[in-house]
Order: C-alpha cells, then structure tokens, then sequence
C-alpha cells in the first residue's frame, strides 16, 4: 500500500530566548540544575547550564524570561490510539481475560467501535477529530505521541502531522520513523519476522495483551527453534501483560523493550506487566496511555497511575525512573535519544514546565494536575501555555483554552500545515465534534444510504476522500499484531463491525464529548471510581491525586 509523502512539518527556525527554572535535565539519575537556563534558538538548545553562567555567544539582549517552574523534556507517549480519544470512559462490564473477549460484545460496538466507525467514515469531521485529541495531548505535556493515522479511497495511507510529533511519520533522519504495522512481510513465520526487524529503528506491537494462554501465545509465536527468537532490541511490546517471569527472561536477554499501559490493562484485565520482573531483566519500559474509553485522559495521568502502583507492589520504581519512562527511556526506544528525551547542549527545544520549584523534582511532576501545566515548548515553538509566558515570550495569535478554571494559550499555527486541518481552531473543533456526538444515529443512517455509482465516480474525481485508518475496526492494510502461525493478526473486522447484527443507526445513541482534561470534567473520578476491575487503593490513590 502507497503511503503519501509530505513536507517537513515545522522545521528548525523557531524563535530566539532563554527561559529559567529548576531544570530536570534527565542526561543521568537525579541530575537537577537549580537554578538553571536554557538557551533555545531555531529549534535547538544551544546551551543548558546554570542561571549564574556566562550567556552563550548570539544570545546579548535577549530577555531571560522566569518561567517560576520546573522544566522537564517533553514528554514522550508511545502507545495512544488518538483518534478514539473524543470518546469518554467506558463503564468495563466484567473482568476479560484477552482482548478478543470484549472487541466484539454488544457494549463495546455501542460505546466505542460503533461511534468511531461513523465518526471515522464522516470526512467532515476529520479536521476536527484530529485537531481535538492532539490539543488533549499538548495541554498535558506530551510533545511526542502515536499518530493519527489516514487512510483514503485511492489506496493512499499516512498519517497527520502536526503540532505534536508522531513516532510513525517523521520525514526526518535524526527522527527515525517507527513501524506500527507490515506492509511489504505478511510475516506468517517468527523468521520472518525477524527479517522484518532488522530493518527497523523501532516497530511497535501490540504483544500478549490480556492475561491467560490466548493471550499469550502472541508471545510465544515469536519463538523460531528451542533457542531462537523473533526478539531484538528494535521490539518494542505494547502491554505485554500475558508474559510470565520466564518470558520475561528470554524477552529481556534478547534486548526487547516494552510499552506499559497499567491503567488500560487493569480496567480491562484487572491485571497488568510483570514490570518488577520486566526491570529485573533489563526490559526497557516506556509509558502510554493507551486510549481514553479505557485508559488515561492523558499521559501527566498515567504516570500518576504508574507512580501509585509501584507503591502499592513494594516500590518497583523510583519517582525518576518513572519520569524517564516518558523521556529519556521512550527516546531511546525509539532511537531518537541523539536529538531527544534528555535536556542536553544540540538536542531539540521540545519541554514541559510545570510550575513551583520546590519538593522532589520527580514527583513534582508526576504529581502535578493539568492546570500546573505552564507552559509546552516544540522545536522550539511555546505551544501551549499561561498568557504571562506566552507574552514574554512575543507568542502572538493564541487560541484561548480553559484548563478546569484555569486560562491557558494555544498557539496552533503552522507554516506547513497538514492541509487535512489547516487552520481550524480548538474551539471549533470541539463544537463540531460535540455535535457530531449528540446526533450520532443520525449520521449512522447518512452513511447507511446506498450510493449510486455516479455518486462515487464524482467523488473519486474529486480527488481522495480521508478517512480515520482505524485499525482496530477494518481493513486498511495495516495490521497491530504479528499474525504468524496464530492465523489471524487481531479480531476480524466482521467481528469488529458486529457481522450479522443491527446496522449501527440502530445501536448507537447520543454521547457527550469527553472533556479535554481531569480539571473541569466531574465525571472522570467518580467514573474510576466505579471502575468493577481495579483495586481500592488505585481508586483512592487517584482520587487524592487529580482531585
């Protein structure tokens, strides 16, 4: 399948400044400069060193702009379904043991799969979808995430780019693009697999999600002989929550890296990773919220899941080897650990400043809520932040957002803009998708009427019509998990689709835009609340932390 080229999005010439705070530069354990400044110009961080140090040459009459925060590097996801993330957080009936068990049921098709179909299948909504849940990600910090991924009626798929990065397409050497599906390898074999992995930077795959044999067996189809595994250091396992201590062994010995997502897992599951063992073995561990109908709102909250399982299991993890799970390690699983993850002398300008300076530096991250969220910066670019920085820094042209009760700026222009967004703003998007959501059935029988077939050849002769590649639902050539000898890559689209059922007009109802933050939705903590799968004390523990 064709996969279209683009321009390069928002290359290397961002504005001249220097900003100042306690800096968290993750280059070693606990390594803090307090005070600190950073030197940014055209993207990149020209110096980073203590706020009583000479300024670098090129940067006289510069103002230092106080950022009276903690800056961290940005913050790294690498596993988010995107495109499903305008959907609220789905009431799990019953404790699953894999995830073929609930991709299909009736709820599920009502809730999540039923809507995004329509959603995903209605162009018009495209620009909106996408301009909504990237904003979900930017106001928590997150500069870098899966992407959103296209698909259109001419064979052509891609994926957006935007204001935030995606690990799958870069058009950048220095950012080596991830492979999330097989495109040229059917991959029916563990040995062939492993051809395919050779000729990756990273590939990210959906591996034993769930937690008995049926589940695990997409683990053990990577076995090749008695001593050979489809395992390298390229893998990078989402969830891997059906390994056992030995798996865990022969994943680690071999350089597997893995992407955990407690929170998903334990509202499905009521189980998640083995990360004690994963962290005994050498397992590189980054962090993703997976989706919200079963997950996180954003990455800043599942480092708070993280942070309170890890005490609650004997404190598997410091508080800075969580931080670096969404920065230095979630770079070096990708390999871009040359330009990113850490705040170094060359790297690239992408950070989060969370304000207040004072308490552990890594739980003041981990700890803080969105609306501590001062300020995001992206090659260089302050995108999202107070409108004190923003007009320290000469950011003209922001959006205005409400973050709970607090007021931040979005500033979303572009000079290459992804022209399946281009300048459509927050708010707009918000407005449409809200009432897009409200009239579902509506637009379900819209798509249902048959077209004619002059209908359809005016549309191709339009050029391509886009649609959401919305992998988990239907064919579009891409595939989350490696089919091998297991016959079948993930639940068919039939079984997606619900084959022989009601058409969708008929399942789905009206449904109310998942807010775009904790702060300011009253329904998010008592929603965990009633989660039937997880344990007291994450409940608890949650509560006291976004509350």
């Amino acid at each position: 399948m064709a996969r279209a080229t683009t321009p390069p999005i928002d290359p290397l010439a961002g504005p001249t400044m220097i900003l100042e705070g306690r800096i968290v530069t993750m280059t070693t354990p606990n390594q803090v400069i307090d005070p600190g400044r950073l030197y940014i110009k055209g993207g990149t961080l020209v110096r980073v060193q203590p706020a009583a140090a000479p300024a670098p040459e090129g940067f006289a009459g510069v103002a230092v702009t106080d950022t009276q925060g903690t800056i961290y590097p940005g913050l790294i996801e690498l596993h988010n379904h995107l495109a499903y993330n305008a959907l609220r957080l789905w009431q799990v009936p019953r404790t699953y043991e894999n995830r073929d068990q609930w991709a299909g049921i009736p709820e599920y098709r009502k809730r999540v799969s039923g809507p995004m179909t329509i959603v995903g299948k209605t162009p018009d909504l495209l620009p909106a979808v996408i301009r909504y849940v990237e904003a979900k990600c930017l106001v928590a910090g997150v500069t870098t995430s899966q992407g959103v991924a296209l698909f259109s009626n001419s064979g052509v798929r891609r994926f957006y780019r935007g204001v935030v990065r995606n690990v799958e397409q870069t058009d950048e050497a220095a950012l080596p693009e991830a492979a999330t599906r097989i495109a040229d390898v059917d991959a029916k074999t563990p040995q062939q697999f492993l051809e395919r992995l050779k000729r990756q930077s990273c590939f990210l795959l959906h591996l034993a999600e769930g937690t008995n044999a049926a589940a695990r067996k997409h683990f053990q189809a990577l076995q090749i002989s008695e001593t050979s595994w489809a395992i390298r250091p390229e893998l990078a396992g989402i969830h891997a929550a059906a390994l056992t201590a030995a798996d865990m062994q022969i994943y680690g010995s071999r350089g597997g890296a893995m992407i955990w997502s407690p929170l998903s897992n334990l509202l499905l599951y009521g189980d998640t990773a083995d990360v004690a063992t994963a962290k005994d073995h050498g397992v590189r561990i980054g962090i993703g919220s997976d989706w919200s109908p079963s997950g996180s709102k954003n990455l800043l909250g599942e480092l708070k899941v993280a942070k309170i399982f890890s005490e609650a299991k004997g404190s598997i993890f410091s508080s800075e080897e969580i931080v670096a799970m969404a920065t230095r390690t979630g770079a070096q699983i990708l390999k871009w650990d040359a330009v990113l993850g850490s705040l170094e002398d060359g790297k690239r300008a992408d950070l989060v400043v969370v304000a207040g300076t004072t308490g552990n530096p890594f739980d003041h991250l981990i700890e803080a809520k969105e609306s501590g969220v001062s300020l995001v910066v992206i090659n260089g670019v302050p995108r999202f932040g107070t409108a004190t920085l923003f007009t320290a820094l000469g950011v003209t042209g922001a959006e205005t957002v409400k973050i709970g009760s607090a007021t931040r700026k979005l500033f979303l222009k572009q000079d290459t803009q992804d022209p399946q967004v281009g300048k459509i703003s927050l708010s707009d998007a918000t407005g449409q998708l809200s009432d897009a959501l409200a009239k579902l059935p509506t637009l379900a029988r819209d798509l249902e009427k048959p077209k004619s077939a002059a209908a359809v050849a005016r549309a191709s002769a339009r050029g391509p019509v886009w649609q959401l590649a919305l992998d988990e639902l239907q064919d579009t050539g891409s595939a989350l998990r490696a089919r091998m000898q297991l016959g079948r890559a993930h639940v068919g689209a039939r079984a997606l689709a619900g084959a022989g059922s009601k058409p969708l007009s008929q399942i789905v109802e009206a449904l109310i835009l998942d807010p775009l933050t904790v702060a300011g939705d009253e329904d998010f903590i008592p929603g965990v609340a009633s989660q039937k799968n997880l344990p007291a004390w994450l409940k608890s523990g949650l509560a006291a932390l976004l509350g």
